[in-house]
């Protein structure tokens, strides 16, 4: 049965709705909700409802989908179980960094906690104080490198990849660390194996770049490939293979300098071949053979029209700015009397011209030997500039060993590096932050590389359902779900909240459906 009744407090009546019921045969109050005052009433009798006194805007959507599949890998636990250390909280505390380097990388834990929903639906509860920079570093303080180690190899455990082919890269700037803004800084690499299908970090070693003790890539890859246990294809990019044996059995997929190369660019765009119009749309392939490293060996030579139209717009950008320059420097040369002797400005035209592909067209001469007589005159090679825009805008040459494999097997191995890459930039950065050492190094590498491999399976969730993203534009999207706290003043009691989320649109309902942003939504 319900009924209002009223209660008065300092003077003045308060109601709510009340439901009763019979138990053990007793009367009692079964349900009891709030309604407010008389005017509270009146108010939402004529539709005007109370205004809120004031709102706080949360981030909601990147950091319930990213918890979402944290809980769902059982992340904490792994993490405990690998650690060994009971009464050591180290698989929420890593929980809590991937989550955070994954929705806010440019903020301390404590900003992050307090501007996030995250506090209401984390498990276990945490309060603000527990949530700090200085309690991460103090809970991982003593793990040693082999119990970091056993951290990862159980996360790569859950995240569920099959196939037993996983590919293995080096980035040499992985991250960038100082003591602070004048110290000099600390460059790290690491080396990695990821998955073929979304790239996603299985085992990785981070190093310091310069360090006498860093073992070569082929090295580092021996042993992270023992750790795999799984077959594993090196790949690498420009440059990278002067420094690699491509005949020492490990199989690769690599770029190569097309310039090296000027038969295979010289090939007419009639004979290549599109990809796969559905994964790489405006992807064209000529797949031959070419000596490379003393061998003759599968090439494939790739041209893409996106990544010809962006080459294409930088060049043009670069052409105008170095005209310009020119054009500048001989206006200067004929109206005022020059007092700069000859060497002085050559060196200045080389560096106005010496910009990647200008040099290749736009030429310049400098005329009279002394200072009051130099003349300066540059002309543009629009011939070299149509066989340059033919042959060489939009095209990358891949080398690889793995003949069975379908062009666009090849070209997905190699552009799982580039992901990578383009993921480690997002989460990574220079760090300034007064005690960098060898440990939090490792630590802090750690982080990156769990938060890595949990944004790519994400990535790659969502790739299967059909939305094409890239992390950045996963999180975004996902960012652009918030919460929103509307506060009511206090009747006399406790303030009145409400939570409601922001409007979703298409892709963002797609996103929310599809990692169970519901279970967590207010």
């Amino acid at each position: 049965m319900a009924s209002v009744v009223g209660k008065r407090v300092n003077g003045r009546t308060y109601y709510y709705l009340v439901e009763s019921a019979r138990v053990s045969g007793r009367p009692r109050i079964t349900a009891q909700r709030y309604l407010g005052s008389a005017e509270d009433i009146a108010a939402a009798m004529d539709a005007r409802g109370p205004v809120p006194e004031h709102t706080t805007h949360l981030a909601f959507g990147d950091v319930a989908a990213v918890w979402a599949t944290l809980e769902r890998l059982q992340l904490v636990p792994a993490i405990d179980e690998a650690a060994g250390l009971r009464r050591t909280p180290v698989g929420r505390y890593f929980a809590l960094a991937v989550l955070h380097r994954a929705t806010a990388p440019g903020s301390g834990l404590a900003e992050w906690w307090a501007g996030s929903a995250a506090a209401r639906f984390v498990r276990p509860r945490l309060s603000a104080d527990a949530v700090r920079d200085e309690e991460f570093w103090r809970v991982t303080r003593r793990l040693t490198p082999s119990q970091l180690e056993r951290i990862q190899d159980a996360v790569a455990d859950r995240l569920g990849c099959a196939d037993p082919i996983a590919l293995a890269v080096d980035l040499p700037n992985f991250a960038t660390y100082a003591e602070s803004d004048t110290a000099a800084a600390v460059l790290s690499g690491i080396t990695a194996v990821v998955t073929r299908d979304g790239a996603i970090p299985l085992v990785s070693n981070a190093y310091r770049r310069g360090e006498p003790d860093v073992v070569p890539f082929g090295v580092a890859v021996d042993r992270l490939a023992r750790r795999h246990r799984g077959t594993v294809t090196l790949v690498f990019d420009t440059g990278q293979h002067a420094q690699l044996d491509l005949d020492a059995g490990l199989p690769f997929v690599g770029a190569l300098p097309p310039a090296d190369y000027p038969d295979l660019l010289a090939w007419p765009a009639s004979a290549r071949r599109p990809v796969d119009p559905e994964r790489f749309p405006g992807l064209t392939a000529l797949d031959t053979r070419a000596y490379v490293s003393g061998a003759n060996r599968r090439v494939v030579l790739t041209h893409s029209a996106r990544l010809h139209a962006a080459q294409a717009r930088g060049f043009a950008q670069a052409l105008s700015s170095a005209t310009r320059q020119l054009d500048g420097l001989a206006l200067a040369l004929a109206a005022n009397p020059n007092r700069r002797p000859r060497e002085e400005l050559l060196t200045e035209i080389s560096r106005i011209t010496r910009v990647r592909w200008v040099d290749r067209v736009l030429t310049a001469r400098l005329t009279g030997t002394k200072p009051g007589e130099l003349r300066l005159e540059s002309r543009l090679d629009e011939a070299a500039r149509a066989r340059l825009d033919q042959e060489f805008f939009g095209k990358q040459l891949l080398v690889t060993d793995r003949d069975d494999w379908p062009v666009a097997d090849v070209i997905t191995a190699y552009r799982a590096r580039y992901h990578l890459d383009s993921t480690f930039r997002v989460l990574n950065g220079s760090f300034v932050e007064g005690r960098w050492n060898e440990h939090r190094i490792a630590v802090h590498s750690l982080v990156t590389v769990l938060t890595t491999a949990v944004t790519h399976l994400m990535r790659r969730e969502a790739d299967r359902a059909g939305l094409d993203l890239s992390v950045r534009e996963l999180l975004d999207q996902l960012s652009g779900i918030g919460e929103t706290v509307l506060r009511y003043s206090s009747t006399g009691g406790r303030p009145r909240t409400r939570r409601i989320l922001t409007r979703r649109d298409a892709t963002q309902q797609r996103l929310f459906d599809l990692f169970g942003l519901a279970a967590y939504a207010p």
